[in-house]
């Protein structure tokens, strides 16, 4: 006797499958230990007080990683503002005449300290 309620979808497995060992250990696996896959302010975290520590002590000494934008932008001021398709503020300007003609200078006296190693 079957049933005449509902829609056959109802009555089928769908995604519930039991797969063969065999083919369990030839899928590709999730990939664990994703770099920053742990948030360093995460509540639920449970890594002891020591590893965080730990951890903090490592990144007080590792240096901030600059952004693209950032590193350009200490070689020519002017930089950003044309990269956006603005023109460079008198300031930006004035920042770009002077370090140019700082390193001038620089290259006019030489270079400092000896070059034996």
């Amino acid at each position: 006797m079957s049933s005449n309620v509902g829609t056959a979808n109802i009555y089928e497995d769908g995604d519930q499958r039991n797969y063969k060992d065999s083919e369990i250990n030839t899928k590709e696996r999730y990939k664990e230990g994703q770099p920053n896959s742990h948030l360093a302010n995460d509540s639920k975290d449970e890594r002891s007080i020591a590893n965080k520590l730990a951890r903090e002590e490592k990144r007080a000494k590792e240096p901030e990683p600059e952004d693209f934008e950032t590193s350009q932008s200490k070689k020519d001021s002017t930089l950003p503002a044309k990269s956006h398709g603005n023109e460079p503020s008198k300031g930006a300007k004035i920042d770009q005449e002077l370090k140019e003609e700082e390193e001038q200078i620089l290259k006019k006296k030489g270079e400092w300290g000896s070059k034996q190693q």
